[in-house]
């Protein structure tokens, strides 16, 4: 006579991990049970068995992660060794720098919905740069971050050095010449936080951001006399490929050792996906393992020839992920589905 194993529902294990961390794992455990809500759970837990199983993480940031302020969660998962590289565009790499510098002279704009086109113009005028509800204040953010950077930038063309565009932004910080100006509790700087670890940063497509802009504009001008003094696209592909041989590891199922956290889509988590496919085909490093954990948060819906909105599967097919590789996708808001995630990572 066979013996029926007692099932035990989903709610009650979690709730049984969730019982050893804080009220805000507690809450996730007892509400979040399905859809997004339970996608949410599943990759928080994946997230966290593959770093106790001796992997590494890689977090991309796509969107505007740093004006939405995600270094309020992201800066105590880096200083916690939960992320031990980021991917991210040019925008979110300065904007947590643009934030920490001039916070208090933003301006929120909850009914953003309804602004015309002379509400618009008049943000304009004043040099308010809207994203979404926010506006980011030219004179204070930009204008103050580029003449500290710029500095870096022609002293490094004349005498003949390349850094990436990471670096420049670790050497500001570095020489403490915005430290007077801080308008928020450094701990909230994601930035800062990965400067302190000295943290592995990859930014494709540097060029388009704000400071990509007024780089190229002393280009043209001449004050910089090398365009390359800012090391881009392809040098991070060749650094992030030797960061991989590095660091990917063969498991005990024979998965690799780095995860893949995608926040959004784009061009933050297309670039370094590829990675794999590169390596494999390209090189023919086929003995490299695969991505040992996927999860994306993206509030793309599936849809036809979209990369944001494309499941998981579908890398399998280009060779960005294996069929055993843990997949898990949570058609949501980052903003509100990140820090959780975070949050449950940490015992929160």
């Amino acid at each position: 006579m066979k013996v029926r194993k007692s099932r035990i529902k989903p709610e009650a294990r979690n709730a049984a991990l969730a019982a050893k961390k804080g009220p805000i794992s507690r809450f996730i455990a007892h509400h979040y049970r399905h859809f997004n809500a339970a996608a949410l759970v599943d990759a928080a837990k994946g997230y966290e068995a593959h770093l106790a199983a001796g992997g590494k993480m890689l977090v991309t940031l796509a969107g505007a992660m740093s004006t939405a302020e995600l270094g309020i969660s992201l800066a105590e998962m880096i200083r916690r060794d939960k992320v031990h590289a980021i991917v991210c565009t040019g925008a979110n790499l300065e904007e947590d720098i643009f934030n920490l510098v001039a916070h208090d002279y933003y301006e929120r704009v909850p009914h953003y919905r309804h602004l015309s086109t002379q509400d618009e113009q008049a943000l304009f005028d004043r040099h308010m740069n809207r994203v979404t509800d926010t506006c980011i204040p030219e004179m204070e953010a930009m204008r103050r971050i580029e003449a500290v950077v710029a500095d870096e930038w022609v002293a490094a063309d004349k005498s003949g050095q390349r850094f990436f565009p990471h670096e420049f932004m670790y050497k500001i910080l570095r020489s403490g010449k915005l430290k007077k100006s801080y308008q928020i509790d450094p701990k909230h700087s994601w930035m800062l936080a990965a400067c302190a670890k000295n943290l592995p940063i990859i930014v494709p497509g540097w060029e388009d951001s704000t400071l990509g802009n007024m780089y190229a504009g002393r280009v043209v001008t001449g004050e910089i006399k090398h365009v390359h003094t800012v090391r881009t696209g392809i040098e991070y592909m060749a650094w992030l490929a030797d960061y991989y041989l590095q660091n990917a590891k063969l498991l005990r199922h024979g998965e690799g050792s780095i995860g893949f956290f995608q926040i959004g889509g784009g061009i933050a988590g297309d670039f370094p996906i590829c990675v794999v496919p590169m390596l494999h085909q390209d090189l023919g490093r086929t003995g490299v393992p695969q991505w040992g954990y996927f999860a994306q948060i993206s509030d793309s819906t599936t849809s036809y020839g979209s990369y944001s909105g494309a499941v998981p599967n579908e890398k399998i097919t280009w060779g960005k992920l294996g069929q055993k590789t843990p997949k898990f996708i949570i058609e949501s808001d980052a903003t509100i589905v990140a820090p959780l995630i975070f949050s449950w990572v940490l015992g929160r």
